[in-house]
């Protein structure tokens, strides 16, 4: 199944904005993981993503930043979960 990592920070507006938005999508895709990481506990992720914030990964690749679109997430995890099953 997909797995989502969701690259916040304390303090972040557009995190909180977005996390709801993630919770939800990530719900209706049954078995997809999701995992929230601060960029401020790995010096290699606040490095590459200080700017980006938040930043939504699919299976490790950048899907989104600072605004996640809830039907483009939903499309990119339904890719996931086929790509998957044919594999």
């Amino acid at each position: 199944m997909p797995a989502v990592t969701f690259l916040t920070k304390p303090g972040c507006h557009l995190c909180d904005d977005a996390r709801p938005v993630v919770e939800q999508v990530v719900a209706a895709h049954p078995g997809t993981t999701l995992e929230e990481r601060s960029i401020l506990d790995d010096d290699t992720l606040r490095e590459e993503y200080a700017e980006d914030i938040p930043v939504v990964l699919v299976d490790g690749r950048v899907h989104s930043n600072w605004h996640v679109d809830a039907d483009r997430l939903h499309g990119a995890l339904e890719k996931a979960e086929q790509t998957e099953v044919s594999a």
